[in-house]
């Protein structure tokens, strides 16, 4: 009973502390600031999520096959190499990658993607090779004894096995990705970054919010659908969440 009662009281102490803030949030006039940002916000997330669904799509595309690539046999003398070069270059800021893309590329939205590619791809590799190499050898020989051919066995017996680890890591790489798209504003991209950093010039706290906050509500719902789709997708057995 003490329990159910801490419980109601920290109900109505959220309720308070939602009607609290609407009221102050109204009688400051924050929220007409924020309805006057309202066209910019629509039009830039529309440019936000461009930017992250080319620059995530082309990473999954080429993350997953080279993750594959490594993780077979007979690439073992070079994959942990490959794998430990990957590592380095998440410790790159990925400023420093948009702006080392932008000196070659110059400025616009592909060396944004550039960047963001890069950025989003060393997640996923990492999670498919790990998730991978970590099915049970057990397995490998049952699937290897009923006289399945390499192909069968990574389609049949490996990929299952490894995708819940898979989109894991493409659930790490897009929230990374839309994270890090407004700094492609700084390179002349777009996206919500132009609300952030604008805000940031002007002082303007309520303008850099207009940006902020609907670049975590991106992150939120994509993060959402991605493991909706896992939930999905992941067999029932390897998938923590269908147990």
């Amino acid at each position: 009973m003490p329990t159910l009662n801490l419980s109601g009281a920290m109900r109505l102490l959220v309720l308070v502390a939602f009607f609290v803030a609407g009221v102050w949030s109204q009688s400051s006039g924050v929220i007409d600031d924020f309805i006057f940002y309202l066209p910019d916000i629509q039009y830039l997330a529309v440019q936000h999520l461009w930017l992250t669904a080319v620059s995530g799509s082309l990473a999954i595309l080429v993350a997953i096959p080279l993750g594959i690539l490594l993780s077979r046999p007979s690439m073992a003398k070079v994959a942990e190499s490959a794998m430990q070069v990957l590592n380095v270059g998440t410790t790159i800021p990925t400023l420093a990658v948009l702006a080392l893309s932008m000196s070659f590329l110059g400025i616009g939205t592909v060396p944004a993607i550039f960047g963001l590619f890069v950025a989003t791809l060393l997640p996923i590799t990492r999670n498919t090779y790990t998730g991978l190499k970590g099915v049970s050898p057990a397995l490998m020989e049952a699937a290897a004894g009923i006289g399945m051919s390499p192909t069968q066995r990574l389609l049949r017996v490996e990929l299952p096995n490894a995708l819940y680890v898979i989109f894991a890591g493409i659930r790490t790489a897009l929230a990374i990705n839309i994270g890090t798209v407004p700094l492609a504003f700084l390179i002349g991209a777009g996206g919500l970054g132009e609300l952030i950093f604008t805000g940031i010039d002007l002082y303007d706290p309520v303008m850099m919010l207009s940006g902020a906050i609907p670049t975590a509500l991106l992150a939120v719902v994509v993060d959402m659908l991605i493991a909706i789709t896992a939930f999905l997708v992941v067999p029932r057995g390897v998938n923590p969440g269908r147990a």
